[in-house]
C-alpha cells in the first residue's frame, strides 16, 4: 500500500531495525509487531482500515526481513528493548502496540517491562510459555540443516486451516515467501528467544487494557493458551476467532473489526 519508504534506526548494539510509518502524521500511534518468520507485510489485510485510523508504525523484527539479522540466540528481553529503543529514537511516547504470536510475545514483555510506554495492548494468537525447549532445538537444527524450505511446508499447515489453503492460495503464497526469505540466523535467534521464554509470573503485572484474540483452530498457541492469558492479566478482554495461528490473515474481517472496537 502506499505509504512511507523504509526507514532504518541503528540500536545501541548496532543493529539496524527497518519500520515504515502509514497513515495520519497526527494521528495515534499504533506499532504493529510481526510473527515469526514473517515480516511487517504480514499486516496488510488490516492495513487499509488502521492507517485511516491510526499513524501506524511496522517494523520488522530482528532477524527479519530488511531488519539486520546478527548471529547468535536472541532473548525476549532483546525483542522487547528493540521496540522501545525503536520508538525512542522515533521521539514517541506512549503508544497502542499489537503483536501476532512473537509479537505477542514482545507484547507482553512490554506490557510488565515498560507499562508507562503503552496507552493499549493486543495480544494475537500467542502464549506466556511454549515449551518445551527440545522442539526448539529441534527447529533451529532443522533451520540450519535444511535452510527454511525445509520447516516451510510444515509451519504453512499449522498456521493455516486446510480450507484457507485450498481456496485461498493468493493469501497464502505472499506467508510462504515470507518464510522461505526469511535469514537462517534471524529464525534460529528468535526461536532461542521463544525457547528461553516464560512469562507466566508476569502476567498478572500487565495493567494496560489488553485484548487477547486467539484462533479456534490454533495448533500453534491453541485457545487455552489465550484463555491463560486473558484470565491472568487484569480486566483483559478475549475474542476468538474461527481461524489457525494467522488469524489476521485467515479471519481479517473478524480480526480488524475486534481490533478497531477495541483500539477505538
Amino acid at each position: 500500500m502506499d505509504g512511507e519508504a523504509t526507514e532504518y534506526v541503528t540500536l545501541g548494539d548496532g543493529s539496524r531495525i527497518a519500520y515504515r510509518f502509514d497513515g495520519p502524521a497526527d494521528a495515534p500511534v499504533l506499532v504493529l509487531s510481526n510473527s515469526l518468520g514473517t515480516r511487517w507485510e504480514m499486516w496488510e489485510p488490516q492495513m487499509a482500515a488502521l492507517a485511516a485510523r491510526f499513524r501506524v508504525l511496522r517494523y520488522d523484527s530482528r532477524g527479519h526481513g530488511r531488519s539486520d539479522a546478527p548471529p547468535g540466540a536472541y532473548s525476549m528481553d532483546r525483542l522487547g528493548r528493540d521496540v522501545i529503543e525503536l520508538i525512542d529514537a522515533l521521539g514517541l511516547g506512549t503508544v497502542r502496540f499489537c503483536g501476532l504470536s512473537k509479537g505477542g510475545m514482545v507484547g507482553q514483555w512490554l506490557g510488565a517491562r515498560a507499562p508507562e510506554r503503552l496507552e493499549k495492548l493486543v495480544l494475537a494468537n500467542t502464549a506466556a510459555s511454549m515449551g518445551p525447549p527440545s522442539a526448539w532445538d529441534s527447529r533451529i537444527a532443522a533451520a540450519r540443516s535444511g535452510g527454511m524450505a525445509a520447516l516451510t511446508d510444515t509451519l504453512i499447515s499449522r498456521w493455516f486451516t486446510p480450507e484457507f489453503v485450498a481456496r485461498a492460495p493468493d493469501q497464502v503464497a505472499p506467508v510462504r515467501d515470507m518464510l522461505l526469505s526469511t535469514p537462517v540466523e534471524g529464525y534460529a535467534g528468535c526461536c532461542a528467544a521463544i525457547r528461553d521464554m516464560d512469562q507466566r509470573l508476569t502476567a498478572p503485572h500487565i495493567t494496560a487494557p489488553t485484548l487477547v484474540i486467539a484462533g479456534a483452530r490454533d495448533p500453534a498457541t491453541p485457545p487455552e493458551e489465550g484463555r491463560w492469558l486473558a484470565a491472568a492479566i487484569p480486566g483483559a478482554g478475549y475474542v476468538e476467532l474461527d481461524a489457525a495461528h494467522l488469524s489476521n490473515v485467515e479471519q481479517p474481517d473478524d480480526f480488524t473489526r475486534a481490533l478497531l472496537g477495541f483500539l477505538g
